[in-house]
């Protein structure tokens, strides 16, 4: 029983899904994105393969609101399903069942689509876009703000134990991964991870994992170059008078 955004930054084109829940591992099975092609939460009584196939669908040119009805035509469980969807062009799309547990709703914004169930109200999704759009820094670092507003709200009647921000931007694997699972405040959680996520791992994934249009990655260019150092050195001494 969830709350969750799914987003696109305007200005870097990244996508973004952001969760926090009551049960264990939301970051596992909620959270699906794709660089340059949106972003899918899948909740309440969940099934995953929303957001697996509804990115391919996404990934085919279709649009969110399209996603969202070949979703429906599928699904015989609807009432107990809840998603959000948003695609390359910042267009979302929602569905809240009729059987998830109350208070249960959406709301859709321009590159913002927020959904939750089991909440206080429609207050925690109202402050948690509020601090999406008006907090500042990068995108994941403006939902982990949006969370934390939405937490301040009360967000689930039964608290939360779990929590994560995924954002994807150029490449196939995640820019941001951040989990926190079984912590008794997992927004604070982490906030905490995000400054060592930031200042640690964050510069490798940007300057220097490989890329598809770089498959080396420059993480093996000392490597690399110490081994041309070598060969160098042995034929010099094999040439050697």
């Amino acid at each position: 029983m969830t709350f969750s955004l799914v987003t696109r930054c305007t200005r870097t084109g990244q996508f973004g899904v952001a969760a926090c829940t009551a049960m264990p591992g939301v970051g596992k099975i909620v959270s699906h994105a794709r660089a340059k092609v949106g972003a899918i939460a899948t909740q309440a009584t969940m099934n995953p393969y929303h957001g697996i196939d509804g990115l391919t669908m996404l990934e085919q040119g279709m649009s969110a609101e399209q996603v969202l009805h070949a979703i429906l035509l599928r699904d015989r469980d609807l009432s107990h399903r809840q998603f959000g969807i948003i695609d390359s062009s910042g267009q979302t799309a929602a569905w809240t069942g009729n059987q998830t547990p109350g208070w249960s709703g959406h709301i859709l914004v321009e590159n913002i689509a927020a959904q939750g169930n089991r909440l206080v109200g429609r207050e925690t999704l109202e402050a948690a876009i509020d601090a999406l759009i008006n907090s500042r820094g990068d995108l994941a670092r403006r939902l982990v703000k949006a969370l934390a507003a939405g937490e301040r709200t009360g967000a689930d009647r039964e608290g939360a134990r779990s929590a994560t921000v995924h954002v994807v931007d150029t490449e196939e694997y995640p820019l941001w991964d951040m989990r926190s699972d079984l912590a008794k405040n997992p927004v604070k959680a982490l906030k905490q991870i995000e400054p060592a996520y930031r200042r640690r791992l964050l510069p490798q994934i940007r300057r220097t994992m490989p890329k598809r249009s770089d498959p080396s990655g420059q993480l093996l260019e000392p490597q690399l170059e110490e081994i041309h150092s070598r060969r160098r050195f042995s034929s010099a001494q094999e040439i050697k008078p």
